[in-house]
Formats: structure tokens, C-alpha cells, sequence
């Protein structure tokens, strides 16, 4: 196992370059095994469908309205939140600085629940 494999820093800094200026407005940060992690930042819309994967989100900058599965909940920076795999969910009304970390990982549908 190489050292890159044991330990990673990445930084918003180096990320927030490459998010494209049209389209889906996300960059890939570090992938590892079924982990795959991006900077996620929408301008206007969130147009995103449902994904194969669970998530977790963490509000970098920015604040809105976060609907997933019927349920609608404001949101601020520091902020974490989940999306079990195949559920619809999107981000509104949200401000122009809007980014955050979205992390991607196990199986396709997700894992399953404990208990």
C-alpha cells in the first residue's frame, strides 16, 4: 500500500478550480475503494436525480432549503446532511455562494440499516 493510500489532504482551494463554469457543477476530490468524494456547488437550480450510492453533504459556504423524500429543512454552513441511496432530493432557494463536500460510498442502494 503506497503512502497516497493511507492518508489525503485535500483542500477546497484546489478543488474549486476545476468545477466546470456550465453544466454539473462538481469536481472530483479524492476517490477511494467505494468512496468517492466531490465539491458540489449549484448556481441557480439543483437539477440532480436520485444517486446509486448514500451521501452525506457538508455546507462549506452558502444557506437554503434542503428537500429530500417530502421533507423540507433549511440549512447553513457547517451543516451535514444525509441522503439514503435512490431517494429524491435536491437543494432551493439557495444563496449564490452555495458549495459543499458531497461523499459517496458503499454498494449500489446503499448500505443496509443496523437494528
Amino acid at each position: 500500500m503506497s503512502d497516497a493510500d493511507k492518508a489525503a489532504l485535500v483542500t477546497l482551494a484546489e478543488v474549486l478550480p476545476r468545477i466546470p463554469a456550465v453544466g454539473t457543477r462538481s469536481a472530483e476530490a479524492f476517490r477511494h475503494g467505494s468512496l468517492l468524494v466531490k465539491v458540489y456547488a449549484p448556481r441557480g437550480h439543483d437539477p440532480q436525480t436520485p444517486h446509486k450510492q448514500d451521501e452525506v453533504y457538508v455546507v462549506m459556504s452558502g444557506r437554503g432549503r434542503f428537500v429530500a423524500d417530502g421533507t423540507s429543512r433549511d440549512f447553513g454552513p457547517g451543516d451535514m446532511l444525509f441522503v439514503a441511496a435512490g431517494v429524491t432530493h435536491r437543494f432551493e432557494n439557495f444563496s449564490d455562494d452555495l458549495t459543499l463536500w458531497v461523499v459517496f460510498w458503499g454498494p449500489e442502494g446503499g448500505e443496509v440499516r443496523a437494528g
